[in-house]
């Protein structure tokens, strides 16, 4: 049995950087509501906070469906 190693770098580096930018987006989204709730409180408007954090839940969910289509595929 041979392991192809540039394969299996490529594969765990791809693996990798889907990992942090899919956490990131996700932190992003956490952030933007935590904001929401602080303009909230100050009594101002936080729509964009909001947009912002629904947006990036949105790409996280798109990643994991993308994801998991190819998989299935």
């Amino acid at each position: 049995m041979k392991i192809d190693w540039a394969a299996l770098g490529s594969v765990f580096g791809v693996s990798l950087v889907a990992t942090v930018a899919l956490v990131g987006l996700f932190t992003l989204g956490i952030a933007g509501l935590s904001k929401q709730e602080q303009a909230a409180a100050n009594g101002g408007s936080a729509v964009m906070a909001r947009t912002g954090a629904y947006a990036a839940f949105a790409l996280c969910a798109a990643a994991i469906a993308f994801g998991i289509y190819l998989i299935v595929t």
